[in-house]
């Protein structure tokens, strides 16, 4: 039983992620030039990406992706797409 729930809710979170990386490429598309984030936003952003990378999500990123063939990056101190 606690296996099919699991693979109910894996599912799930497949699905949400694949929409939510294809919403991602058709607003990058629409988007002219760079996204400028306030410092808010990118604290967040550092935050959900800090807690990817411990759970080695940032580590195996999908060709389609975020950024095309990578998610957020750090450069200079700021995470950016």
């Amino acid at each position: 039983m606690l296996a099919y729930v699991t693979g109910t809710v894996d599912q799930e979170l497949l699905a949400r992620n694949e929409y939510l990386a294809a919403e991602n490429r058709i607003l990058k598309v629409q988007l002219n030039g760079r996204l400028k984030l306030s410092g808010v936003e990118r604290g967040v952003l550092g935050k959900i990406g800090h807690r990817l990378g411990r759970m080695g999500g940032l580590h195996s990123n999908p060709p389609g992706a975020i950024g095309g063939d990578r998610l957020l990056h750090r450069s200079g101190g700021r995470f950016s797409f």
